[in-house]
């Protein structure tokens, strides 16, 4: 596992927000764990995710694991989105531990259920072409008017042991 990544995942956790006025979202509850996840999304012309977010209630694993899924899906259109796999969200980690192994599918439950919702929004007619225009539009707006990302912190690893700051 990569646990440098895996501490900047934790530490940065890219899209971890609620979205104002999200056009779809999904959830997924373990009941294992009680962990909760929740995706939201705004799509633009052409299906193509412009905006996607994540809350969880799980520990860094799952942070880690939505922010992964975050940066996969974000640019791609509905459908690319909903075929990542655990697989790929696995080799983003270069593997995670045996006990955390459910991570990935929790994640990606959470996330095709808000494609489902997005889907069947559209089909329904409640999301129509202007909504997708509108939602282009202000992702661009958001990308121009935010700040430069922080550099990465760096890890401290040793003996397999990792020392994870939250901030």
């Amino acid at each position: 596992m990569n646990f440098a990544k895996f501490q900047v995942l934790v530490e940065q956790r890219t899209g971890f927000r609620t979205m104002d006025r999200p056009m779809a979202s999904g959830e997924y509850f373990s009941d294992s764990c009680g962990d909760m996840y929740t995706y939201y999304l705004k799509v633009g012309p052409g299906d193509v995710i412009e905006d996607v977010s994540y809350f969880t209630t799980g520990c860094g694993f799952g942070t880690a694991t939505c922010s992964l899924l975050v940066e996969l899906a974000q640019g791609k259109t509905i459908d690319e989105a909903y075929a990542i796999s655990e697989a790929d969200i696995e080799a983003q980690l270069d593997g995670y531990p045996e006990k955390k192994k459910d991570y990935p599918g929790r994640s990606l439950a959470a996330l095709r259920a808000a494609i489902d919702d997005y889907r069947a929004k559209r089909t329904a007619g409640s999301i129509g072409d202007a909504d997708l225009e509108a939602a282009r539009a202000e992702s661009l707006s958001r990308r121009e008017a935010a700040p430069a990302p922080a550099p990465a912190p760096a890890s401290q690893v040793a003996d397999e042991k990792i020392l994870i700051k939250l901030h």
